[in-house]
């Protein structure tokens, strides 16, 4: 009876070392396959910015089939996705990236990107709040400025400042929101800090067709004439077939 219970415990002793070895396996082919996804998906969103979508495409299937609960490439698929028009791709692949990791601020402003280009405003700003709610989230002056500019195409004037401001908090020296602030100023007649923000932007950016209309408009309400000339004669040299050009050329021949 001894030397069966003997024999007995070195089997279940022998067992359980099985199970333990088979575990660590599991939880080592467990991290190799999170470590060859993430690599794919850091691949396919450098291809994505070379603007090589087939080959990022092919990246992303890789991350997807080594680690199909990996949020940040399901949040690069939706951005590809949406890059090719395939817009009911683009929402699935959000969703469920944001299904897998709710906190995940990249796909929650991706997606209330996305959101704000279909004209679902209320539904993108949604997205961009619960990227701000994150604490981790490294860059909420993005997605500030990003629900800034949903705001303004939803008619939210007040909630896009407030956005914008909170932006300029965190970095100072963000064009985006900058010239928004301008325009914003602009549009309230507020005409000296109009121009404070424009300068502040021309000190971070370059000159556009739509920074140097927004000057001469400036300017004019302030009745500066020189700046107004020294901006007209930028714009159509620099910019001769813009709208702004063509609204400059029209307002000369009233």
């Amino acid at each position: 009876m001894t030397s069966i219970l003997k024999w007995a415990g070195i089997a279940c002793t022998v067992l359980a070392l099985a199970g333990c070895q088979n575990a660590q396996t599991r939880k080592a082919s467990n991290e190799e396959a999170r470590k060859v996804s993430e690599l794919n998906t850091q691949l396919a969103v450098a291809y994505m910015r070379d603007g090589e979508n087939e080959t990022a495409l092919g990246k992303l299937n890789k991350a997807i089939e080594a680690d199909d609960n990996n949020p940040d490439a399901w949040n690069a698929f939706g951005l590809l996705h949406a890059r090719l028009g395939q817009l009911g791709e683009a929402e699935d692949s959000f969703k469920r990236a944001i299904r897998l990791d709710p906190t995940n601020a990249s796909a929650n402003n991706n997606f209330g990107q996305f959101l704000c280009q279909l004209g679902r405003y209320d539904e993108g700003l949604m997205r961009f709040d619960q990227a701000l709610h994150n604490p981790l989230y490294q860059e909420p002056e993005v997605a500030h400025t990003n629900a800034g500019l949903c705001a303004l195409r939803g008619k939210k004037m007040d909630l896009a400042e407030q956005h914008f401001r909170s932006a300029l908090q965190i970095n100072p020296k963000l064009p985006p929101a900058l010239i928004e602030m301008s325009q914003i100023s602009f549009d309230l007649s507020n005409y000296l800090p109009a121009r404070a923000y424009l300068q502040r932007y021309l000190d971070v950016a370059k000159h556009t067709s739509r920074s140097l209309w927004l000057g001469i408009q400036i300017e004019t309400a302030l009745d500066n004439r020189d700046a107004v000339a020294s901006y007209g004669l930028q714009l159509q040299k620099n910019f001769p077939d813009s709208n702004e050009t063509k609204l400059l050329q029209q307002r000369a021949a009233q």
